[in-house]
């Protein structure tokens, strides 16, 4: 009986591939072939398990045009970006999720050094805390991105879809180790993952288990979502009750070199003076200086310390940190209210 059950699966899968493969899969095209040819080679993936996959995912058009840059530069505001995600939405749910997880986020900040705050200011402006994960087959998503990455005057083509190939790479990795099928996974237009949406190659190398269950759970367990975001700044240099950002005032033309290069921190606050950057009361340590651009408004600038650059690392954008740091900031001051007597 087992026997007739195997040759059933075998017609029946040979049957939705052929049905996928004659519908514009991916599992026809030369350089997915070559693909799972490699993931043989590297890493002794079954060859025709592979070509099964691929054979019941085709292009996704909306990841095409989601990766797109704007076509209109001007669209890049430092306020409307800031009132998306600071807003009262996701203050309000913020402290609700605090209340909820206070002590898996007192672990993790007594673990790594990263306040309560930044965690849930994350894990909030990634996806309103769980409410918006993304419903984009993962598979797909990042084939779509590894295989077809649009080319643009405005992007590196070739840079990016590898970036995306290395993540399929990683994904179907994942999906090995956790013994799950690749084709279950789902987040993200880019193929992020989960509350904190880290992309295959983070889940593999931060993710932690925060409730210490003996397995990792980034798509429903709030626990170790916590534990991850955390760690994944730990790793990347958090450091512990070290300062964020700090106010800045320019004057003259001598701070547009700064902005040349980039938010690396690199000068103190007595160093930047030289610029033309004025601060009172910043922290002496190493900073950036970093413009927050509105269109049709005047540009405003802040000192970017090393943990400011951190959480760049999240999102590799200033806007995005930033963002972040004041979230942090607004769900700190409610949270401090609430618990005064």
């Amino acid at each position: 009986m087992k026997v007739w059950l195997r040759v059933l699966w075998l017609l029946l899968a040979s049957c939705a591939a052929s049905m996928a493969f004659s519908a514009g899969s991916f599992a026809t095209r030369p350089e997915v072939q070559a693909f799972i040819t490699e993931m043989q080679e590297k890493h002794g993936f079954d060859a025709e398990k592979l070509t099964l996959s691929f054979a019941r995912i085709k292009p996704i058009p909306t990841v095409i045009q989601a990766i797109l840059p704007p076509r209109d530069s001007t669209i890049r505001s430092w306020q409307a970006y800031r009132a998306r995600f600071v807003e009262p939405k996701r203050i309000t749910l913020g402290l609700n999720f605090w209340r909820q997880h206070s002590g898996a986020l007192l672990v993790a900040r007594e673990l790594t050094g990263v306040p309560e705050e930044i965690i849930v200011a994350i894990i909030g402006i990634e996806t309103i805390y769980g409410r918006n994960t993304g419903k984009y087959g993962a598979l797909a998503a990042l084939a779509t991105l590894a295989f077809d990455y649009p080319h643009t005057e405005a992007t590196n083509a070739a840079a990016r879809a590898a970036l995306f190939r290395r993540e399929l790479e990683e994904l179907l990795l994942l999906a090995r180790e956790t013994r799950r099928d690749p084709l279950s996974f789902t987040g993200s237009y880019a193929g992020a993952l989960g509350l904190p949406q880290f992309l295959p190659s983070s889940v593999r190398q931060y993710a932690a288990d925060g409730d210490q269950d003996g397995r990792i759970d980034l798509a429903t367990n709030p626990a170790d979502a916590i534990a991850s975001v955390a760690n994944f700044l730990k790793a990347h240099g958090w450091e512990r009750d070290g300062p964020v950002t700090g106010a800045a005032n320019v004057a003259g033309d001598k701070f547009a070199a700064l902005i040349e290069e980039g938010i690396v921190p690199r000068l103190t606050p007595s160093e930047l003076l030289a610029f033309g950057v004025t601060s009172s009361d910043a922290p002496e340590f190493p900073a950036a200086l970093i413009d927050l651009v509105t269109p049709q408004q005047p540009t405003e600038y802040c000192l970017g310390y090393h943990n400011f650059y951190v959480l760049t690392r999240y999102n590799r954008s200033s806007f995005y940190a930033m963002a972040v740091h004041e979230l942090s900031r607004q769900l700190r001051v409610r949270r401090s209210i609430e618990n005064t007597p």
